[in-house]
């Protein structure tokens, strides 16, 4: 008996051999430089922070390189699945506007030539390659049960032995083929674990591309790469899958750094090249006097769907993402602020090493310069979309008053500076809800006058300026010239200038009078520009709300 026997024996359904795969996956046909990247994840639950970041930066390298960006879904640990997790996954991804070119693209649907890219799906593709490391001898089925590794462990502990499966505590490593073959027909539960060739003494080299030169003790341990349910472990799907979809660039979290001696060792001896590495240090935040990692369970910020409760724009986080990614990216940005993140080319030399500190409030600060920029047309799009899904009662009120809304939104929009006061598209309706008679009728409705003008002396301004000076048709020169004529009627100062100079001669200044009409109508004191503001409510409904100031 020998070792294809033993191959035979354990996967007696397998009649491809290697050279079959080898064949259906051919290299892809992309041009030099062209990188394939991939993002590969489990379909635990939603997508964090921490792992978009991680595809976000995998499908902007390809992109670059006019490559290819691919989703894998790695599910080998069947317990961990929950219910709809490809699907949370893959509408996360897109809904940040992460183009997905091959792989799965939802629950039970996927696009490209190397598939499946579901791993569940791909175990005989796995077993194939298993038989044949067991037919070479470098691989072997092993017998120990939870009660023996336990025992083994306790013994290193004792000895103050590296921990693990290696050398003499291998002890299925030794066994004959025959013996192997025995038990096996005997039905004994078992698994596969590859026969490492590794020198603990021994160091393997690697560059990252982040983190620069690596360097380890080789892997020793005889490592399982098929648990006893018939499917792969994590460390041997990925390198046969990366190997098959031809995957030139791994991105990933840096807690890989570690398993890195026993990638190497399975590209080695699988006889496959090993991709670049990128390892990405942990997004921190600060907290107290220190820093930690960003937690998916201590910070809301870290779920992604927290950016979309907000409204907050997918291209904000992604250029946000991008400051802490890239270095030189910030002054990029500040000198394209309407410039597309696709102009920028992404370094993995200027990542930083240290892990970088997550900042929401410049994220914000990022959200509203690129909120400013958008045109009317699209943020009302955007706000409909929004509210549609969060605010229904909202979503209701813009529909029906669109052109209202729009205009609204178009306020100092088309400035060389515009405004920048919402970060969110949430704060919109808090900022606006005075613009909708029907939000403004049931609100308290708390007239916040200027200190210095009773709510007598509000109603003579308004009831003057309503008789005198207010015309729909005025442009905004000849409304702010009857401004100043009003002002001037009450003895108020028609500019600030005089006002200072001399304020026991005047009652107050246009800023109040202006503050007056602004309150009556908004609530508020602080608005969009007030000229605006009055042509989009219309003498109709600015006299309803003249009424109800005067109840």
């Amino acid at each position: 008996m020998n070792n294809q026997d033993l191959a035979n024996l354990i996967f007696p359904n397998i009649d491809k051999d290697i050279s079959y795969y080898e064949k259906l996956y051919p290299e892809r046909d992309l041009k030099e430089g062209s990188v394939v990247s991939r993002f590969a994840p489990s379909p635990t639950g939603f997508v964090h922070m921490g792992s978009l970041f991680a595809a976000f930066l995998a499908s902007k390298v390809a992109k670059d390189t006019n490559g290819i960006f691919y989703i894998r879904i790695e599910d080998t640990d069947q317990q961990r699945k929950v219910e709809n997790g490809i699907e949370n996954i893959i509408r996360d991804l897109t809904n940040f506007g992460i183009d997905i070119d091959e792989g799965v693209i939802g629950e039970n649907k996927e696009t490209g030539n190397y598939g499946p890219y579901v791993q569940s799906q791909r175990k005989e593709i796995y077993q194939c390659y298993v038989k044949d490391l067991i037919a070479k001898g470098l691989a072997y089925p092993c017998f120990c049960s939870a009660e023996d590794l336990d025992e083994i462990r306790q013994m290193q502990e004792v000895n103050k032995e590296e921990i693990g499966y290696y050398g003499s505590f291998a002890k299925c490593r030794h066994l004959s083929i025959e013996e192997q073959m025995r038990r096996i027909q005997n039905g004994e539960k078992y698994v596969i674990r590859l026969k490492s060739r590794g020198d603990i003494t021994r160091r393997v080299k690697i560059k990252d591309l982040i983190k620069g030169e690596l360097e380890f003790p080789e892997n020793n341990l005889d490592i399982v790469i098929v648990k006893s349910d018939g499917l792969p472990t994590y460390h041997f799907a990925h390198a046969i899958d990366d190997h098959l979809m031809h995957t030139t660039h791994v991105v990933r979290g840096d807690e890989w750094v570690s398993s890195l001696p026993v990638h190497i060792e399975l590209f080695n001896t699988l006889g496959f090249k090993l991709p670049k590495y990128a390892h990405l240090s942990p997004i921190m935040v600060q907290d107290g006097s220190s820093r930690r990692k960003l937690s998916k369970r201590k910070d809301a910020y870290a779920a992604i769907s927290y950016y979309h409760e907000l409204g907050i724009p997918n291209e904000v986080v992604q250029l946000y993402l991008m400051t802490i990614a890239n270095s030189n990216f910030e002054a990029w940005y500040q000198s394209n602020p309407k410039g597309s993140i696709d102009n920028f080319k992404f370094d993995f030399k200027k990542v930083s090493t240290s892990g970088s500190l997550f900042d929401l409030d410049k994220l914000l600060n990022i959200s509203k310069n690129y909120i400013s920029y958008l045109s009317k047309e699209d943020l009302y799009s955007r706000l409909l979309a929004w509210s549609k899904e969060y605010d229904e009662e909202f979503y209701d009120l813009i529909t029906k008053y669109k052109d209202a809304t729009i205009a609204y939104l178009n306020i100092e929009r088309e400035k060389k500076k515009p405004r920048k006061d919402y970060a969110s598209l949430s704060e919109i309706k808090t900022g606006s809800w005075y613009m909708y008679d029907e939000l403004f009728m049931k609100s308290d409705r708390v007239y916040e006058l200027p200190s210095n003008i009773s709510r007598e002396e509000a109603i003579n301004i308004i009831d003057l300026y309503m008789d005198k000076y207010y015309d729909y048709n005025d442009s905004q020169e000849e409304w702010f010239e009857k401004m100043k004529q009003l002002s001037e009627s009450l003895n108020y100062a028609t500019d600030m200038h005089s006002f200072k100079e001399n304020p026991d001669k005047y009652k107050g200044s246009i800023a109040d009078i202006s503050n007056v009409i602004r309150v009556v109508f908004t609530t508020k004191t602080t608005t969009p520009n007030l000229y605006d503001i009055l042509k989009i409510l219309g003498s109709e409904r600015m006299a309803k709300r003249i009424d109800l100031f005067k109840e």
